[in-house]
């Protein structure tokens, strides 16, 4: 069976006329209909005989919402989402100024061992699907009733682990001929696989590239990122600058910061000296992060006073620093608590 789903707009025309022997303007019919998440039986100006001919060469899965959970804070929507085999992943939709945006899932769990994060408790169980990326976007879409303008890849897993898939899946969801949300709106974000980093360079996306990166030495990065282990934050930055040099696009830096761990005025100073090592006057932005504070961690997030002092020091030293809005903390929206909760009561 053909994941249609999985298919860009080139394939799915292939498939059309050749294994099904239909025209080609079929493609862009079907194409739509995928966009709003109908079934095969739900495309009313396909005909029933072409629709039986879907589904009996073509499977056509969206997610399946199991829990959803509504801030009373700020509105930002959690769903827990069930994949075909019965895994779960989450995917959370996010209200700007600017319009809606959704985090999505890029593996059901993950491998990279963060020990902040509770998407890696537990280990990776498998890489996401096509298909599986863009049904969540689609998903969370038609559940809401609004359109859906941007795209975080920072939910359960790491994009860059799943590479072709991820990359694939950014090509088709910023189709015209899919839901045409823009590559400058999309922005994935990985724990620092430098040999990827080089890989997406040569990909020609718009994306915003972010890089988690959580610690000013490798001591540090090392304690709470095993990653840092095979690529340390010298390999990690060259690689940065290098796709700043080839794709002209503003690396972002993800800080979490975690009291006592990596939240010192000394650690922003060096911080800030390290960045602009490699990146002089290239343009990038921190984006700091209080941690989430998971029970199986024992991390807690830094105090106000802690916040404010890291963001002043690395502004005072040149480096641009923002503190990310903290949306949904009421439902814990960081990625991987909600699975990790209904493991725990199964």
């Amino acid at each position: 069976m053909n994941d249609i789903l999985s298919m860009d707009y080139e394939e799915l025309t292939g498939f059309i006329t050749g294994t099904l022997g239909e025209p080609k303007y079929r493609a862009a019919q079907i194409s739509s209909w995928i966009a709003k998440g109908a079934s095969f039986d739900e495309m009313t100006n396909i005909s029933r005989s072409m629709r039986i001919k879907l589904s009996e060469s073509a499977t056509l899965e969206y997610p399946s919402v199991v829990q959803k959970l509504t801030s009373a804070i700020d509105g930002t929507v959690k769903y827990l989402m069930e994949l075909s085999d019965g895994n779960c992943v989450e995917c959370v939709l996010m209200e700007y100024e600017h319009g809606t945006t959704t985090c999505i899932s890029t593996q059901v769990g993950c491998r990279m061992g963060c020990r902040f994060c509770a998407s890696t408790i537990g280990g990776k169980v498998r890489d996401l699907t096509v298909s599986e990326m863009l049904g969540q976007v689609i998903t969370a879409q038609k559940d809401s009733g609004k359109r859906i303008g941007g795209i975080v890849m920072m939910g359960i897993g790491e994009p860059l682990d799943n590479y072709d898939n991820s990359v694939k899946f950014i090509k088709i969801v910023s189709s015209e001929h899919s839901l045409g949300i823009g590559q400058r709106h999309i922005s994935l974000s990985t724990s620092g696989l430098v040999d990827r980093i080089y890989d997406l360079a040569g990909e020609d996306l718009g994306i915003t590239l972010s890089i988690s990166l959580h610690a000013y030495n490798d001591e540090v990065r090392s304690s709470v990122m095993p990653v840092n282990k095979r690529w340390n934050i010298d390999s990690l930055l060259t690689a940065c600058r290098d796709y700043f040099d080839k794709t002209g696009r503003r690396i972002s830096f993800e800080y979490i910061l975690i009291s006592g761990k990596n939240d010192s005025a000394d650690g922003a100073r060096a911080l800030a000296q390290i960045l602009k090592k490699y990146f002089s006057d290239r343009p990038l932005h921190v984006n700091l992060i209080p941690v989430n504070e998971v029970a199986e961690t024992g991390f807690k997030k830094s105090g106000r006073n802690a916040v404010d002092l890291f963001v002043k020091t690395l502004i005072d030293n040149g480096v641009n620093a923002t503190v990310r809005r903290k949306l949904g903390e009421d439902i814990s929206a960081a990625c991987g608590q909600l699975r990790r909760n209904t493991l725990n009561k199964q």
